[in-house]
């Protein structure tokens, strides 16, 4: 079986998907007779081959990226990225059928730009093609792309239309997928964990109660909802801290300030930039509680990494929350910009050690049913039968 396989993103670039397209490749060069090209971003202006192994490529392309953002890429830069993609994969695919070697699909990440790479190339070389929708590339996803959705829409409507299978990372992300195209059937392939990384109890934990935010300082991730709970509960509980592990987004300077009004500086900690995968492991070993206030995700990558740890949860119903926090066995499910409710969690925590300590063993029994290796085989049996 050979798979042409489109993300824009791969570490270092990127964020969660970039994450899960690297887990996904480690276990697919575990499966004997599959091979795949990866067509990805280069981080300079050259193009790079890596191997995963013998038979799993990662193709890297220059899009102009510039290393100061290595979190977002610009709508100029995908569009490098989706003319480039292009160009070399026909380059790819015909040099493939010279060779008696043909692909047998594509696979994109991400409905745009990815899958309108997959389904030009279906329209050119007849290859089927399957969506694995992220998040932004779902209308009504994100605010702040509103008016490029009502653009949008139209086409990546169509993608879905032409797609063999289209596949979200959670149940909440597939049911706002159908509010665009009821008629398409979506499936669902969750995230997985690398359950062996991400344990509770390889670095020590902090003596003071801790709660931890952990992602990319982006408005969207809500932390200044934490951070307002977070001054409700400080006096009452002079032990308790907040730390916020993550750089590289659109609000830290902002958040660092409402910290400062607050004179909260001796309570709330920024970390700066945190690398994912690695650097994370130790913030949420250290911490008690992983608090994300998110307006939206897919499939919180940083959720499951806390929930492999061991830690309770306190979220907002979204990025797999539904499907994976229970509402009181390992932790809370609070409504979107509500710090109130947010506090009351946090303060039923700190005065609730054995709760919060059994909460933490819930997740991280929840989180071992969800492997890479898991993930990776939903998606090779997925392949088999577009095949």
């Amino acid at each position: 079986m050979k798979i042409l396989f489109f993300n824009y993103e791969y570490p270092p670039l990127g964020g969660g998907a970039a994450y899960a397209s690297q887990n996904i490749l480690k276990e697919y060069s575990k499966i004997p007779g599959l091979e795949v090209d990866f067509v990805t971003s280069s981080i300079d202006n050259e193009y790079h081959l890596e191997k995963v192994s013998e038979n799993i490529r990662v193709h890297r392309l220059s899009i102009g990226k510039n290393e100061s953002n290595m979190t977002y890429q610009s709508q100029k830069e995908l569009l490098i990225y989706a003319w480039k993609a292009y160009i070399f994969s026909k380059k790819l695919i015909e040099e493939a059928e010279k060779n008696k070697k043909p692909y047998d699909l594509t696979h994109s990440f991400f409905t745009v730009p990815c899958g309108f790479v997959s389904m030009l190339l279906k329209r050119k070389y007849k290859l089927p093609y399957i969506v694995s929708l992220r998040g932004s590339d779902v209308p009504g996803y994100s605010e702040r792309f509103s008016a490029i959705y009502y653009i949008l829409t139209p086409i990546i409507v169509h993608i879905w239309k032409k797609a063999e299978a289209v596949m979200a990372n959670s149940q909440l992300l597939k049911e706002l997928a159908l509010k665009s195209y009821s008629k398409r059937e979506i499936g669902v392939i969750y995230n997985g964990i690398n359950v062996d990384y991400f344990r509770p109890g390889v670095f020590p934990k902090n003596k003071n109660f801790t709660l931890l935010c952990a992602s990319r300082l982006s408005r969207r991730k809500g932390f200044n909802y934490a951070i307002d709970a977070f001054a409700k509960i400080h006096e009452k509980y002079p032990e308790a801290r907040l730390v916020i592990a993550g750089g590289e987004g659109n609000a830290e300077e902002e958040w660092k300030k409402q910290v400062k009004d607050l004179k909260l500086e001796d309570k709330i900690t920024f970390t700066g930039f945190v690398t994912p995968n690695t650097e994370f492991l130790k913030y949420y070993n250290a911490a008690d509680v992983f608090v994300f206030p998110s307006a939206n995700e897919g499939m919180s990558n940083n959720m499951l990494e806390a929930m492999a740890s061991g830690l309770a949860v306190i979220m907002t119903p979204t990025g797999g929350a539904n499907e994976l926090v229970k509402d009181g066995a390992n932790g809370y499910i609070v409504g979107f910009r509500d710090s109130v409710a947010i506090a009351e969690k946090m303060e039923t925590l700190i005065n609730n050690p054995e709760l919060c300590r059994r909460m933490g063993e819930e997740s991280r029994r929840i989180a071992e049913t969800m492997s890479w290796q898991s993930v990776a085989g939903e998606y090779f049996e997925l392949y088999k039968k577009v095949i």
